[in-house]
């Protein structure tokens, strides 16, 4: 048997994914794929509470309960057309009858989704100024698409967008400069840039990272409330989208920050999570928390591909500022991620207390 071909068509296959704007449409076919189950083989367990939503495209599967219930579902039926198992924790299990092809859709992103095309009132055209269809690579495709937007009420997310502005810039041109105060976040929605980093021994920059279409940045001061500490130049022809500092911190950046106390932070690293500590290297080796990972927030982008998507990190600084700059770049990259409120100065009053 041939394999089943993920396209538009087929997603519209499904409710309520038949609903979706093409645009949508075009994102999740990027982010999943077609999944086999052989014969036998569980997809998912009576109890179960990940959070992914699922369509039976072709076989079946037989879906059974501790109370004796039993029912099954094939490919192509009407009854296939709806999620399966959608409440959590989940109330069936599901077994391949025989060779079964499935989807597997992240629900908190199709809830994004789904919300952003039932309140929305205006349409990708109206934002850009232009009656052309957007590109597979829209920006605003990218930002539904990223997980941490997950946790940014509808409302919210409306009000950034009709109030993000659009500017070009050529290749080579400077789009922040390290020393400048911070007034806009930044999202690259065309082209490339480059980030570096002016040194006493090296003036002309050390290389940060190249960013890409989807690609964020200038938070940092924002959230800080500090100077730009590197400088972005956009590598080739290329636009990006701002929202002011003002726009940033009361529709994205609060949404996306937990923070915790002290002994909570203790508490979650007492259960598998990990400090990390974004402070410059002199400042940690003064003091720090036991186990602490050290890696100072101008390098955060770099060392991203160090740190353990599947850890919980406590983030912490000496007041917190840093840390939420710190905790906003994870979150944007997937990252679950907690912010020691009050900072490593109050962790610090605590232990000299006898905590």
């Amino acid at each position: 048997m041939d394999g089943t071909h993920l396209t538009a068509d087929v997603l519209r296959r499904f409710t309520p994914l038949d609903s979706l704007k093409r645009e949508n449409i075009a994102a999740l076919i990027k982010k999943i794929q077609v999944r086999e189950l052989e014969p036998g083989k569980l997809l998912f367990r009576e109890g179960d509470n990940e959070r992914r939503t699922y369509y039976v495209l072709t076989g079946t599967l037989q879906l059974k309960n501790q109370d004796g219930g039993l029912k099954s579902i094939r490919g192509g039926s009407d009854e296939s057309r709806n999620a399966l198992s959608p409440m959590l924790p989940r109330r069936w299990t599901a077994t391949a009858q025989d060779r079964v092809e499935f989807i597997s859709i992240d629900t908190d992103l199709l809830d994004v989704m789904l919300t952003w095309d039932q309140t929305g009132s205006y349409e990708f055209s109206d934002l850009n100024g232009t009656q052309s269809a957007p590109k597979s690579d829209d920006w605003m495709t990218t930002l539904l698409q990223t997980k941490a937007f997950h946790r940014v009420p509808p409302a919210n997310i409306q009000a950034i967008v009709m109030r993000m502005q659009k500017v070009q810039y050529s290749a080579g041109e400077v789009i922040i400069k390290q020393g400048d105060e911070g007034d806009y976040f930044y999202l690259i929605s065309h082209g490339k840039c480059g980030v570096t980093r002016e040194t006493p021994l090296n003036k002309d920059g050390i290389k940060l990272a190249e960013l890409n279409v989807g690609d964020t940045f200038g938070e940092e001061a924002l959230i800080s409330e500090a100077k730009r500490n590197a400088t972005v130049t956009m590598l080739v022809d290329g636009a990006v989208m701002r929202l002011g500092k003002d726009d940033f911190r009361q529709l994205l950046n609060e949404p996306m920050i937990d923070r915790v106390s002290y002994q909570d932070a203790r508490q979650i690293v007492a259960r598998g999570g990990k400090w990390l500590d974004v402070r410059l290297p002199s400042e940690y080796e003064t003091f720090h928390e036991p186990g602490a990972i050290n890696i100072p927030l101008y390098f955060l982008r770099l060392k991203i591909g160090t740190l353990d998507p599947s850890v919980t990190y406590v983030l912490c600084c000496d007041t917190s500022r840093r840390s939420s700059a710190g905790s906003f770049i994870l979150n944007e990259r997937g990252f679950t991620t907690t912010v020691l409120q009050g900072g490593l100065e109050i962790a610090e009053q605590r232990s000299d207390a006898g905590y």
